[in-house]
């Protein structure tokens, strides 16, 4: 479920919007995701860099990963706010590959000692 605000919904960014963070959270094995994609006008009319894009993505079962970015464009912050995510998605993905790859202490211990007593058997 993406939830994206601050811009009109027929606007071409918003259909971007959802088109790349639906491609990022395929990858995502936990179901349904919720992310909430938040633009802003910080400045008002004074100008300058003012548009802020927050995305909040809210993976079951792990921190929730919040990224910002202010820019002069709404295209320009969230792309910069997407990397992030983009970036930390993945590093949660490699983590959890990671641990799932080793053997927790206690079982390796065990098949050490099992080996252990066997090998001193024979």
């Amino acid at each position: 479920m993406i939830d994206v605000q601050g811009i009109p919904t027929r606007d071409r960014l918003h259909g971007y919007v959802r088109d790349q963070l639906a491609e990022v959270l395929a990858r995502v094995r936990s179901g349904k995701v919720p992310v909430k994609v938040m633009f802003e006008d910080v400045n008002g009319p004074k100008g300058g860099p003012d548009i802020r894009c927050t995305i909040t993505v809210r993976i079951p079962r792990r921190a929730e990963i919040v990224v910002g970015q202010v820019a002069e464009t709404a295209r320009l912050a969230f792309d910069g706010a997407f990397d992030g995510v983009r970036r930390q998605v993945e590093r949660r993905r490699q983590e959890r590959r990671t641990l799932a790859r080793r053997p927790k202490k206690y079982y390796a211990a065990r098949r050490l000692l099992e080996g252990g007593a066997s090998g001193a058997a024979a």
